[in-house]
C-alpha cells in the first residue's frame, strides 16, 4: 500500500513539477504577489526588495560550491576509492544500499550539513558497482538522510543562540546567550536524533518502489561523460612535457604540497583547541581542502581533481541569487515578519511549539536558509513566547524560547522535502553526466514528509526539554 502511494506521488511530480529553476521563478512571483496584495507594497518597493536581497546569499552560495567540490575532490583520491571498493564487498543488494546509505547519511549529517557530499560520493560509487539499483530513489535516500543535520553539530539556529553578542542580544530581544545544553543537548533534541537515526533508514526501506522498468545509473547517461576516463594520477602524468623541466617538477612536487598541508593541519589543531568542536562552513571547507591536498599528494593531481569536481555546479551559481531575491522580498517588505506575527498571535503556552514548527516550515519555502529564516521570524516568535511565559521563572522562559527555536529549525528542515532548493547540493555529484531532474526524485518524499510531520509535531509538543 505504502509503496503504491509512493509510486503515484512520483508519477504526479514527474508530470507536474517543473525544473528547479522554474520552481524558483514561480516562487518569486508568488512571494511578490503576496507582498502586493497582503501588505499593499508598491511594485517598486517589491522590485527594490528583490534586488537588494539578490546578492545576500553570495557568500553562502560560494560556501556551498566549495563544500561540494572540495568534498568531491577527496572522493576522487585513490584511498577513498579503495575504501568504497572494500565496503561494496559487504553491501551487495539494492536494499542494503538504500538502508546503509540512508543510515550513514544520517550519521554524517549529525557532524555537518556539508558532509552530505560524502554520502553522495558513497551512494554514486555503490550504484556503479552494484546492479539493480533504482538510481533516482537512491538520490532520494541521500537527500532524505541529510535532514538530520538540524539536530547535529552544525545546526545553525542553536549555534546562533549560543554565540556571544549575536544580533538577538544586540537588539535586546535576548538578554544573554542560550547555551547549547538547552538546545542541542536537550532531551527533545536527543529524542529527535534517535528518531532520525532509527526511522529514516527504515522509512526508505518501506517505500522502495516496486516498478520493473526503473532507471539504473548506467541507463541515465547524457553522453557527456567519457566511459573510459583516466585516473587523476594518469591525467596528471599526461600533462608532463616530453623532456625534464622545472615546471613539471614543481607541478608534481610532493614536498611543496605537504608543506602547505602541514600549515593547514597546524591551524586546524589550533582552531579546535581554541574554539572546541564548533563547526561552521568555513572550517569544514578548510578541512576538506587540506585533506584533499594530502590525499592527492601533488599540486597537479589536486588541480585535476578540483576541475573534475567543479564541472557540474552551475545550478548553484545561478539559482542561489534568485532565492536570495525571494528572501529580500520577505525581509524588506515585512512579509516574513507579518506572517510570523500572525502565527505567533494565536499561540498559547500549550501550542506555541507547534506554531513555531509550522512557521519554520512555511517560511522555508521562501527563505531556504535556516539562519536567514530565523533572522526574519525568530524575533517575532521569541517575543511571543516571552509574552506567553510572563511571570514564569527566567529559566523556564529560556527553556520555552529554546523549544520554540528548535521547533522552527525542525520545521525548516522538514519542508526541504517539498521544495528542490537543497537538491542543488546533491545533483552536482550524483547527477554528474546523467539526465536527472528534481521531478524524478521529489515524489519519493511525500510519504516520509507526512509521517515525519505527524511524529515531529508530537515530539516538540510533549517531549520534556
Amino acid at each position: 500500500m505504502i509503496t503504491k502511494f509512493g509510486e503515484k506521488f512520483t508519477i504526479l511530480f514527474q508530470k507536474y513539477m517543473p525544473n528547479a529553476f522554474v520552481f524558483a521563478l514561480i516562487l518569486t512571483l508568488i512571494t511578490a504577489l503576496s507582498a502586493f496584495i497582503w501588505l499593499d507594497a508598491t511594485p517598486l518597493k517589491i522590485v527594490q526588495s528583490w534586488y537588494d536581497g539578490f546578492w545576500s546569499l553570495l557568500e553562502f552560495g560560494m560556501q556551498i560550491v566549495l563544500i561540494i567540490i572540495t568534498g568531491f575532490a577527496i572522493a576522487l583520491s585513490p584511498i577513498i576509492n579503495k575504501g568504497i571498493d572494500k565496503l561494496a564487498i559487504y553491501i551487495k543488494t539494492p536494499k542494503q544500499v538504500y538502508f546503509f546509505v540512508t543510515l550513514i547519511g544520517v550519521l554524517l549529517s549529525f557532524v555537518s550539513f556539508g558532509w552530505v557530499v560524502i554520502t553522495c560520493v558513497l551512494a554514486r560509487e555503490l550504484a556503479l558497482r552494484i546492479k539493480g539499483i533504482n538510481y533516482p530513489f537512491l538520490v532520494a535516500c541521500v537527500y532524505f538522510s541529510n535532514g538530520g543535520w538540524v539536530t547535529g553539530l552544525s545546526s545553525s539556529i542553536p549555534l546562533l543562540l549560543g554565540t556571544k553578542n549575536n544580533y538577538l542580544i544586540e537588539t535586546g530581544i535576548l538578554s544573554e546567550i542560550i547555551p547549547t545544553t538547552y538546545t542541542l543537548g536537550s532531551s527533545l533534541n536527543i529524542a529527535m536524533m534517535i528518531f532520525y537515526l532509527v526511522v529514516a533508514p527504515l522509512m526508505m526501506l518501506l517505500i522502495i518502489p516496486k516498478i520493473k522498468n526503473f532507471k539504473e545509473l548506467k541507463d541515465m547517461t547524457d553522453g557527456t561523460e567519457p566511459t573510459n576516463k583516466s585516473s587523476v594520477k594518469e591525467e596528471a602524468l599526461n600533462q608532463n612535457l616530453d623532456y625534464p623541466s622545472v615546471s613539471d617538477k614543481l607541478n608534481n612536487s610532493i614536498i611543496l604540497q605537504y608543506i602547505i598541508v602541514l600549515m593547514g593541519l597546524s591551524y586546524i589543531v589550533y582552531y579546535f583547541a581554541t574554539f572546541g568542536f564548533e563547526l561552521n562552513f568555513n572550517i569544514m571547507i578548510f578541512i576538506f581542502l587540506i585533506i584533499g591536498l594530502a590525499l592527492h599528494k601533488t599540486p597537479m593531481r589536486y588541480v585535476i581533481a578540483m576541475k573534475r569536481s567543479s564541472s557540474n555546479v552551475s545550478g548553484i551559481l545561478y539559482q542561489y541569487p534568485f532565492y536570495a531575491g525571494i528572501m529580500g522580498i520577505m525581509i524588506y517588505t515585512g512579509l516574513g515578519e507579518e506572517l510570523a506575527n500572525i502565527i505567533a498571535s494565536v499561540a498559547t503556552i500549550d501550542s506555541y511549539p507547534f506554531f513555531a514548527y509550522l512557521t519554520g516550515g512555511l517560511i522555508n519555502f521562501a527563505i531556504p536558509s535556516a539562519g536567514g529564516e530565523f533572522a526574519v521570524v525568530g524575533p517575532s516568535i521569541i517575543n511571543a513566547v516571552t509574552d506567553i511565559g510572563a511571570g514564569l521563572p527566567d529559566q523556564e522562559v529560556t527553556a520555552m524560547i529554546s523549544r520554540a527555536s528548535l521547533s522552527i529549525a525542525y520545521g525548516e528542515s522538514l519542508t526541504n522535502l517539498l521544495q528542490p532548493f537543497f537538491l542543488l547540493l546533491v545533483f552536482p555529484i550524483m547527477g554528474k553526466g546523467i539526465k536527472i531532474q528534481a521531478r524524478d526524485v521529489m515524489g519519493y518524499f511525500v510519504i516520509p514528509f507526512i509521517l515525519f510531520f505527524i511524529i515531529q509535531s508530537l515530539l516538540i509538543t510533549y517531549i520534556p526539554l
